[in-house]
């Protein structure tokens, strides 16, 4: 449901449930969709009673209205970090009456595709080797007026020119979109010719583990410590080795990915159950894989982690206040709404989320959860993050979303897209990690994906 916003001296209203009676008109109230038409307008369809269409209508927005007031808007329609800037901060603002609430969603993206990280001069910037693909919802307080974006540039070694992508504001809820709502950041290169590859210095392969794993830049503190791990190997080249797979691994067993980055993984396992892919590893045969996708898996996990910085005083209650307004926010999506209606009982309801989840619960923990739902005393939202939360789906899943986790986190792409096929490299890779029992460092995984080439190509030859 929109927000209902009226223009200061008018009996406009501005939203997306109804607008007042005229005296000419023979209905009282009119069911309206709301579309913008202009930053002056927004066109109306409306119905009589009875649901019978009755025509179109275009309500000018007052004064107030398009003087910038109540609106949410980008400070700057073009930004221009230099490559070695690490970090692009674009600011939202809103203009007007700021005692309400107002949420917008953000993303950045490019028209790079397919491209290899060493195609120079296309003018494109890409996601997976120039910066870090960065979305979610902004959500204003009351009494707030600007909120910014922090976007991770990575200095990669190419001579690549000047390369730009987009930032786009969309889907305002308080307020109305007013220009600039796109902008672009141009990255400036820093090199005239092409460099030594950096993912082999200390310091730069543990940002990147920052920004790649938990959607935000190192806290000195924690920069600092897990640089010293590699760096205290001195010269000594099989240490190096070794502590840099120890190190990588580190950020996907860290109580901060795994309350952020994986928890997001159980929840849509617990949702949607799994998806069916194609592999050759062994002869073709179907196999069961995680639902999610990249361009999901990022922008939930930003906005699940987002101020969360694990040993910070008080980072325990932001990342709880972040999960509470996830999951009641992913609830309310029409996906999920699609799948879980409101006639579906407490007992369905439970029910599908544990089978989605391999039967994870025990009959007392799948009661308990019916009679909670049924009581009122728990809401949806709460019951599917109880069933994600769960602690046998957390070790049953783990290896899975491990596997799932190379590929997101060093290769920044799905399993089965390009250059593989199909799931043939997950099949591979969790088949070894099982075989393992788990031991990243037995079954090479780790270190096989930190040395491939295609990982290395991300930030030079």
């Amino acid at each position: 449901m929109c927000s209902l916003l009226r223009a200061a001296g008018s009996e406009e209203l501005v939203g997306c449930q109804w607008i007042p009676r005229r005296p000419e008109w023979s209905w009282v109230w009119a069911i309206a969709l709301g579309r913008i038409f202009s930053e002056r307008g927004i066109v109306w369809d409306w119905t009589e009673p009875g649901n019978r269409k009755a025509g179109s209508l275009l309500l000018q927005l007052s004064p107030f209205v398009t003087a910038g007031k109540l609106t949410v808007h980008l400070n700057a329609s073009s930004y221009g970090p230099g490559e070695n800037a690490g970090t692009v901060a674009v600011t939202v603002m809103r203009t007007g009456d700021s005692s309400g609430v107002a949420t917008v969603n953000y993303a950045t993206s490019d028209s790079a595709g397919n491209n290899d990280c060493n195609a120079l001069n296309t003018g494109m910037a890409n996601s997976r080797c120039d910066y870090e693909t960065t979305a979610g919802t902004l959500r204003f307080a009351a009494g707030e007026t600007s909120k910014t974006i922090l976007i991770p540039i990575v200095d990669d070694v190419y001579a690549e020119g000047t390369e730009s992508f987009t930032v786009t504001l969309s889907s305002p809820s308080g307020a109305l979109l007013a220009s600039p709502s796109v902008a672009s950041v141009t990255i400036n290169d820093n090199e005239t010719t092409t460099g030594t590859n950096p993912i082999n210095q200390a310091g730069f392969f543990v940002r990147l583990h920052y920004i790649d794993f938990f959607t935000r830049e190192p806290d000195a503190g924690g920069l600092s410590f897990w640089t010293n791990q590699i760096t205290s190997c001195g010269t000594d080249q099989a240490c190096i080795d070794i502590r840099r797979i120890n190190v990588s691994a580190a950020f996907f067993l860290s109580i901060e990915f795994q309350e952020t980055g994986y928890l997001v993984e159980r929840i849509y396992r617990v949702a949607y159950g799994n998806a069916t892919g194609t592999s050759t590893f062994g002869g073709t045969h179907q196999l069961s894989v995680p639902v999610i996708r990249l361009n999901e898996f990022l922008p939930d996990t930003q906005q699940i982690g987002r101020g969360v910085v694990v040993g910070q005083a008080g980072w325990e209650q932001v990342l709880e206040n972040n999960k509470q307004a996830f999951v009641a926010e992913f609830v309310q999506r029409a996906r999920f709404s699609t799948v879980y209606t409101g006639t579906m009982s407490a007992g369905q309801y439970v029910d599908t989320l544990n089978s989605n989840a391999g039967n994870a619960l025990s009959v007392t923990e799948r009661n308990q959860l019916v009679s909670e739902l049924t009581s009122g005393a728990w809401t949806r939202s709460q019951v599917l993050r109880a069933v994600a939360e769960d602690a046998d789906l957390n070790t049953a899943e783990f290896n899975r979303a491990f596997v799932l986790m190379q590929f997101y986190g060093y290769l920044r792409r799905n399993p089965n897209d390009a250059p593989d096929k199909d799931y043939t490299g997950y099949d591979f890779w969790l088949g070894k990690l099982n075989q393992f029992n788990g031991n990243f460092v037995n079954a090479e995984m780790v270190k096989a994906f930190i040395v491939s080439g295609e990982y290395k190509q991300r930030f030079g030859p």
